[in-house]
């Protein structure tokens, strides 16, 4: 898990780069790649083959993340794109609800070599996308090119107030999925009670992703960002001092309100950081997730220190802190004479797509 992880993390800026660079075209590729290698898992005999095929999977998830992302901002008109990106996270975060639950069906079937059944949706689907792409050329990477990025001045400091928001709610939502089942375990709950509690955070995560997504695009994404994380204390405070079946009700709100603002953050990079929007949308995933990672075994030991509760309680901290960076973040007109500035690079491709 950690070899995959982090390799799609650490690499997503690369291919955020390659995608400034050369274009989109091969997102396919980068799908059915993923699909391949993970089908592959039930079938090796050592560990260390397994690590080396987990990296490699991860290479796959690296570089559709930064190219999906693209493609969905060249795809889909200036007013809507907020709630396009909020589908397509959300997307993925179905998938991590629910692929346990297939995974369990095929291991119960055809024991550990089920995982060679997952290679059919995703070549399946990579081929559609190569397909579809197919005329897409490499003339707005190398128009981009002719054009460097030296013309736009980037502005550090929302960039980073954009990844920094990003990487505390990143922070939040693991930790809270991953310590829940352990924190209601021991205090005497069992499986049948938090594992629906968890799946309750995800799915909730999921739909609020779409929600806010509908929401930014009316109100603008800072309004939205920041009033979320104005919630989130009260959600957060309530989770952790009232266990039980309450944490239903105060789940989905920290589910909601957590994971919700991820795809406006993603479009703030990429407007942002309009000549290098592939760049922008690794660097803001990519550092979202490391720091998700990172913030597992912090969270754990400070719950060995002081308790679960307590440990989780931590977190109120950390949005208090979130909102004074929130503040940083600039408005929808601030935004506009970025992106004005250049182009992205699968701006080029939008006719070929639909065509």
């Amino acid at each position: 898990s950690l070899a995959y992880s982090g390799t799609a993390a650490i690499s997503q800026p690369l291919f955020g780069v390659i995608a400034d660079r050369y274009g989109t075209r091969f997102t396919g590729i980068s799908l059915a790649w993923t699909a391949i290698t993970f089908a592959l898992v039930g079938f090796v005999p050592t560990f260390p083959l397994l690590v080396a095929l987990a990296c490699a999977s991860g290479l796959g998830s690296g570089a559709f993340h930064p190219f999906g992302a693209l493609d969905v901002r060249a795809l889909l008109p200036k007013r809507s794109r907020s709630a396009g990106m909020s589908i397509y996270v959300t997307a993925g975060t179905v998938g991590v609800a629910i692929g346990p639950l297939i995974g369990i069906g095929l291991f119960s079937w055809f024991g550990l070599h089920g995982t060679g059944w997952l290679v059919i949706p995703g070549v399946a689907t990579g081929a559609y996308l190569l397909w579809r792409m197919r005329k897409v050329t490499a003339s707005g990477a190398t128009e981009r090119r002719a054009a460097p990025a030296s013309r736009q001045v980037v502005p550090m400091l929302a960039i980073a107030a954009v990844i920094g928001v990003m990487m505390s709610r990143s922070w939040t939502v693991q930790v809270f999925q991953t310590f829940t089942p352990t924190w209601y375990k021991d205090l005497g709950y069992g499986p049948e009670f938090y594992g629906p509690l968890v799946t309750t955070l995800v799915l909730s995560s999921a739909i609020g992703t779409v929600g806010c997504g509908a929401l930014a695009d009316r109100y603008g994404r800072r309004t939205v960002i920041i009033g979320t994380l104005i919630l989130s204390i009260p959600a957060v405070l309530l989770y952790t001092l009232f266990p039980g079946p309450w944490g239903f009700v105060t789940g989905i709100a920290i589910g909601f309100l957590a994971a919700s603002t991820a795809p406006l953050m993603l479009l703030m990079a990429q407007q942002l950081m309009a000549s290098r929007a592939g760049l922008a949308s690794g660097l803001v995933m990519g550092l979202g997730f490391v720091t998700g990672a990172l913030g597992v075994p912090i969270n754990g030991a400070m719950g060995d220190a002081i308790g679960l509760q307590k440990s989780l309680m931590t977190h109120v901290i950390l949005v208090v802190v979130t909102i004074g960076i929130a503040w940083l973040l600039p408005t929808e007109s601030e935004m506009e004479k970025y992106s004005a500035v250049a182009v992205p690079p699968t701006e080029a491709l939008k006719p070929s797509v639909v065509t």
